[in-house]
């Protein structure tokens, strides 16, 4: 594997190898789990689930780390609202986001830790910055002090000074500088709090994934990933604490998604401008959003409309139909009676797809260059078993197995599911009905079998190789 990847750290494209041969560490930024997650958080989502089913199709173990926050301001304010306590809040919506990430396909993490379970971590993390001399205590609250990690802004590429300079005038006498953030949060009156060497309180944000992802990855982890919009402040702070803490890099490679758009504007929850997962999937199919979601590259911003996701949903059409096409054609293979040929010209297709799928998928992880090499081939396959004369089964099924691989790693052909073609045993007896009708020349019941199965989405083409489906 020749695998290079733009470092946001660097602001480089650079050639990824694991610090570990043949295991690889990943750590995501999970959703606040107050709510539905809405089709902007699914990019994050999608993107790093088909990375890691790319990494591991090539043989690599991934430990992929994504967490649960389930205490912060946005949990303790919606709890409140609905008068719940805060941990059946968490429940709720950790088990909804199960069930919406499982109905887009995306593959549960190693483990998803949560950070009302990891107060332990956090502690110990923050008792150690103090040690340091990083963070200190105001009450009892703890801060992290800017002022004493120099490289802070190195990921946002910003200065200490320009931040300073930018920094909201916000008094907050406990603070010694404005950048400052905070570690742990002082209990205030009804708010869920847990036992610390500085009072009863709560986690900040920030430290939570620091000491989740060294909890369970170590001091250096391979990859994190996360959205645009959490490079600043939240990855900058991650970086400057865990650095802080551990003397040693915290990630080596930083990846982020572009903005998912509406109408040109960022979605999000805060803007009221979304469309939670669940909304999407009433109108259109989960490897449609897929699709839409990986035919752009990841670090671009992609506008979301519903022309956009039509057109997603046309596109996967025609890649369900070509693919409806081969399995058919697999699945009434003749070669036992009838010898296969030999075509060349898609020999040379698959062994130029798999090429150029790999190709793409390496540089950057250009999953739009990727997803043409599938096109290219599903086009290629179906023009040779359209043509006169015998077909080259051997290598439609080579063609096949490869779209079987790249299903697996994006989900958006359905070649682990036929649907409505060969795993139907009664709609593949009514096609073998249809054919011997049409021999015997009942063309009344031929038409009759036609109609009932385009009445379910199933239409039939009648061509010299025999029928074929379209869904």
């Amino acid at each position: 594997m020749n695998m290079h990847l733009h470092n946001d750290l660097s602001g480089l494209k650079e050639p990824f190898e694991p610090q570990k041969p043949g295991q690889i560490t990943f750590y995501t930024c999970g959703p606040t789990v107050y709510d539905f997650f809405h089709i902007g958080n699914a990019r994050p989502f999608i993107v790093f689930d088909v990375l890691r089913r790319y990494f591991e199709s090539k043989g690599l173990e991934v430990v992929f780390i994504q967490n649960f926050t389930d205490i912060d301001d946005k949990m303790i304010q919606k709890a409140e609202l609905f008068d719940v306590p805060v941990r059946d809040l968490a429940e709720k919506f950790i088990a909804a986001y199960y069930e919406d990430a499982d109905a887009l396909g995306i593959k549960r993490a190693t483990f998803n830790p949560r950070a009302t379970e990891e107060i332990t971590s956090i502690i110990k993390m923050i008792e150690r910055l103090i040690e340091r001399g990083h963070a200190y205590t105001a009450g009892g609250d703890v801060y992290f002090e800017v002022e004493t990690f120099p490289q802070y802004g190195k990921l946002s590429k910003q200065s200490l000074d320009d931040l300073r300079s930018g920094a909201r005038v916000d008094v907050d006498e406990r603070k010694r500088q404005p950048l400052d953030f905070a570690l742990w949060k002082a209990q205030k009156t009804g708010e869920p709090a847990w036992d610390s060497p500085w009072g009863p309180g709560r986690p900040g944000w920030h430290i939570e994934c620091s000491a989740m992802a060294h909890h369970h990855l170590g001091d250096t982890i391979d990859i994190h990933g996360g959205g645009s919009d959490l490079m600043f402040p939240h990855h900058e702070n991650e970086i400057a604490q865990s650095e802080a803490a551990s003397g040693k890099p915290f990630a080596r490679f930083w990846i982020h998604n572009g903005y998912l758009m509406i109408d040109q504007e960022k979605m999000s929850k805060s803007l009221g401008n979304f469309f939670t997962v669940r909304e999407v999937l009433e109108k259109y199919p989960a490897m449609a959003v897929r699709l839409f979601m990986l035919s752009a590259h990841y670090r671009s911003p992609i506008n979301f409309s519903q022309d956009t996701l039509s057109q997603a949903n046309n596109a996967l059409a025609r890649l369900r139909n070509g693919w409806a096409e081969i399995a058919f054609a697999l699945e009434t293979r003749p070669c036992d009676v009838v010898p296969c040929e030999t075509d060349g010209e898609l020999r040379k297709a698959v062994k130029d797809a798999r090429a150029l799928f790999d190709e793409c998928m390496q540089d950057d992880f250009n999953t739009a260059g990727a997803i043409g090499a599938v096109f290219d081939l599903i086009h290629a396959t179906n023009v040779s078993l359209g043509r006169t004369g015998g077909i080259d089964y051997d290598t439609v099924e080579d063609a096949a197995n490869f779209l079987r691989t790249v299903d697996g790693i994006m989900g958006i052909i359905g070649a682990a599911d036929t649907g409505k073609s060969g795993d139907d045993a009664r709609i593949k007896a009514l096609i073998a009905e249809r054919d011997k009708a049409r021999k015997n020349k009942d063309f009344a019941r031929s038409d009759e079998i036609r109609k009932a199965l385009a009445e379910q989405g199933i239409i039939l083409e009648d061509t010299p190789q025999g029928t074929r489906l379209k869904m």
